[in-house]
């Protein structure tokens, strides 16, 4: 990295009678290559591409049914409002050059990381594509394929075409997220200058933009995906596949975006954990000076984690959940109208698309309700940020009930159950509910206005030790009402999908797990606020470390600070959403799982025996690798923080003018070091959760043929995909509340309470945070895309195990 001559030398004069200038870590700015092809591309040529680009998406849409051309039609205008969303973000001033140089190391750092990051992950799934050709090519084909005429090289090249698709477009969902957080967080800081509302609403509309770009993405990339399959097949014609049949060629597009996720999940939580870590442990800990200080080596690092591990890879993990839901539940859909012979099943299969479709809308509402004030002076009386988002979020919920309300009724009504839209809207209704408890009890476990959090911050008060006892119980503790509301929803959706009066031939009710899957997208039909907030996070987090970095003044820390702590919030709550709605749609992927197994054995499969040795035995499996792959992921941070600590130490050793502001530190090692050490710690828990369900299930199978029991290895994977679903619910939750109490505790002792900053419990508060960094934002987060990522491996692999 370049660093300035008198930097290097140290020939530097009173740190503050100097400019605030920072080193230049840019070498030049990066754009992606496809960014940098269309801006060689004449504008009128460009145009007149987007335009036969569109004009041949709602050809192919309208070919296949209406209900795709509105959703190819609002999915457009919120990439629209997006668009102005970005303009409006962007129109806003950066502040002083020395916030705007901090603000360019900050995203040539995420940007160059990103870069290096997805190229490894590109080549794996590139790889994996091949592994899936060459199963598909030679596995069995369904009775169903056989009398469409879908021979086996169709199927294998449809799958990896749908599994390249999702991958590709779940990084870019990373990458949205990472771009507009990088330009969002030096305007925030500048706005935090003015007054806190209008930072509030900067750092809420730039988390609208990604997110209403990755839930328009996930929504139309499996719109068009479905038509151009039913237009290509010729669907529902003589002698050609069934429209009930389709959505299983969509499996690969969700475990694309599984796989995507995954390792996005681990190497951007690896980075800004270990960056986090190191930073605290030297800086305030051993050092004793304060967060975001400009003095320490591994402050770039830190900030630039908060967009690749927060940012980036939330964008994908929220993609990926939405686009396991929606094809799970577009599955059971086909499944259960061609069990009860619906006359016109397309409502039920498409069902998903126009729910999240109304999400895009209802949540831009919501966005757009958070308003500057116009008393924009800095001395105004602060509001609650979590209060103003609360608002905006109770008014998303509200229309959320409005419009799918209306959408059972368009989508789903049928003459023969007419009463079934019913019981639907309230399986929807019922999914809403317990989103909303999710977000409740997440912010009551860490929000710090509340007794948990406190009596944790008491705890730090007799040490250290004390602190991690009671945060440990906390998460623990935190287990209990979430599973309790999982249950009752799935039972109670469940109830009323099966009351609904869709009933097969046999006259027994199939409404079941249909109803599951309304309450799963009940509970996501909000996802796009939800991402919102949860975006807000890291965008604060940045902006807080700027303006502690160019040293602004106390007041504009004091406003950062609070939105830091209100966004510390919003990513627990965030989680604990993608928590519960990672364990209903494993629940439907898990039935989806069964009925293709039935239909490639030709053979009824309702039922997983754990009374059988070796099914027992997969169920043990499925548990020990949630443990398994948590212990790698939290040792990945672990070893990776050594190396910043050491570095950091090194610094302050040899550079000793660092703490007299008369040398500078070399912010670029540190980011160097993290960068190259969560590349490389990525790959081993990564590659443990792909390969294990597929060694698990050839094992068993051999055993299986040996022995006469033809099933056993579907049977023994079932198993360990139920146990693994079981065990890592209830290790992410642990994990999230924990890491989020830890973190707010700290915060809400740096309010003044208990000593404030840089007391004996501030210190033993500090280290419960680095021992929550790697629970809440490594290992938490990426228990729940394993989860659902082994549920889509299971269901594209379910022929290899018979």
């Amino acid at each position: 990295m370049m660093i300035d001559d008198d930097v290097e030398t140290g020939n530097l004069g009173p740190y503050q009678e100097r400019p605030r200038i920072f080193p230049n870590m840019r070498s030049k700015p990066y754009n992606p290559l496809i960014f940098r092809v269309f801006k060689r591309i004449n504008v009128r040529v460009l145009f007149i591409l987007l335009l036969l680009g569109f004009g041949g998406i709602f050809y192919i849409g309208a070919r296949t049914s209406p209900i795709i051309v509105f959703v190819f039609t609002v999915c457009i205008f919120s990439f629209i409002l997006s668009i102005y969303l970005t303009k409006w973000v962007l129109s806003k001033d950066e502040g002083p050059p020395e916030m705007v140089q901090i603000s360019d190391a900050i995203r040539d750092g995420a940007e160059g990381f990103f870069r290096t990051q997805y190229s490894t992950i590109s080549k794996m799934a590139l790889l994996l594509a091949l592994v899936i050709l060459c199963i598909y090519l030679f596995r069995s084909t369904t009775p169903q394929q056989e009398s469409s005429g879908l021979g086996r090289s169709t199927s294998a090249y449809i799958t990896v075409a749908a599994f390249l698709l999702g991958a590709l477009c779940s990084g870019i969902a990373g990458y949205v997220g990472m771009w507009v957080s990088v330009r969002a967080n030096v305007r925030v800081s500048s706005a935090a200058r003015r007054s806190a509302r209008e930072a509030l609403q900067i750092a809420v509309r730039a988390g609208g933009f990604s997110a209403l770009v990755v839930v328009g993405m996930a929504v139309i990339g499996i719109a068009i995906l479905y038509a151009t399959f039913y237009v290509w097949l010729g669907v529902d014609s003589p002698g050609s596949m069934k429209v009930t049949d389709l959505p299983l060629l969509l499996v690969g597009y969700g475990f694309g975006a599984s796989f995507v996720a995954l390792f996005a999940q681990l190497g951007g939580g690896i980075f800004t954990k270990a960056a986090d870590v190191g930073a605290d442990l030297v800086g305030k800990v051993e050092q004793g000076i304060p967060e975001d200080d400009p003095r320490n080596p591994a402050v770039i690092a830190d900030l630039v984690g908060d967009n690749v591990g927060d940012c980036a890879a939330r964008g994908a993990d929220l993609f990926e959940s939405i686009a396991a839901e929606i094809i799970s539940a577009m599955i059971l859909g086909g499944t259960m109208a061609q069990r009860c012979k619906i006359e016109d099943p397309s409502g039920f299969i498409l069902f998903p698309l126009v729910v999240h479709s109304f999400d895009l809308v209802i949540s831009s509402v919501g966005i757009l309700s958070i308003r500057g004030t116009r008393d924009s002076s800095a001395k105004s009386p602060m509001e609650d940020p979590m209060a103003i988002l609360q608002k905006g979020y109770s008014i998303t919920i509200f229309l959320a009930v409005l419009t799918f309300v209306a959408s059972t009724y368009w989508m789903l009504y049928t003459e023969q159950a007419p009463s079934a839209w019913i019981h639907f809207a309230l399986c929807g209704l019922v999914g809403i509910i317990t989103a909303y408890f999710f977000v409740w009890i997440t912010k009551y476990y860490t929000d710090y206005k509340h007794g948990p959090v406190r009596a944790l911050a008491l705890a730090s008060s007799t040490g250290h030790g004390t602190n991690i006892i009671a945060g440990v119980s906390l998460g623990l503790e935190a287990t209990a009402l979430p599973v309790l509301v999982i249950s009752v929803s799935i039972i109670s959706a469940f109830w009323l999908g099966n009351t609904s009066g869709l009933v097969d031939e046999a006259g027994n009710p199939t409404g079941g797990l249909f109803g599951t899957a309304v309450a799963t997208m009940g509970m996501l039909s909000t996802a796009a606020y939800v991402l919102t907030m949860d975006m807000f996070g890291p965008i604060a987090d940045n902006a807080g470390g700027i303006v502690e970095m160019s040293q602004q003044p106390e007041s504009v820390r004091e406003i950062t600070d609070v939105l830091d702590a209100v966004g510390n919030t919003t990513k627990a709550t965030t989680k604990g959403f993608a928590i519960g709605s990672a364990a209903l749609a494993s629940f439907l992927l898990f039935s989806a799982y069964m009925d293709e197994v039935a239909t490639f054995a030709r053979e009824p499969f309702t039922q997983v025996d754990i009374a059988i040795p070796e099914v027992f035995v997969g169920g043990l499996l499925g548990s020990m690798l949630i443990f398994l792959f948590s212990a790698w992921a939290c040792s990945a941070v672990g070893r990776t923080a050594q190396e910043v600590v050491k570095e950091v130490r090194r610094q302050f050793i040899e550079r000793p003018g660092i703490m007299d502001y008369k040398e500078k530190p070399d912010y670029g090692r540190c980011v160097a070091i993290v960068a190259s050490a969560s590349l490389r710690e990525m790959i081993k828990p990564g590659a443990l959760a792909i390969i294990s369900p597929m060694v698990v299930g050839v094992v068993f199978r051999i055993l299986g043929y040996y022995t006469g029991q033809p099933l056993l290895g579907a049977k023994v994977v079932a198993a360990m995909l139920m146990f693994a679903t079981v065990s890592g619910i209830l290790m992410a939750l642990f994990l999230n509340t924990a890491g989020g109490a830890w973190d707010n505790a700290k915060k809400y002792i740096e309010t003044g309470a208990y000593g404030g900053k840089g007391s004996d419990c501030h210190k033993a508060a500090v280290t419960g945070d680095t021992v929550g960094d790697p629970f809440k934002d490594t290992a938490g987060p990426s228990i729940h895309v394993l989860i659902k990522m082994l549920a889509t491996i299971t269901l594209v692999m379910a022929p290899v195990f018979l």
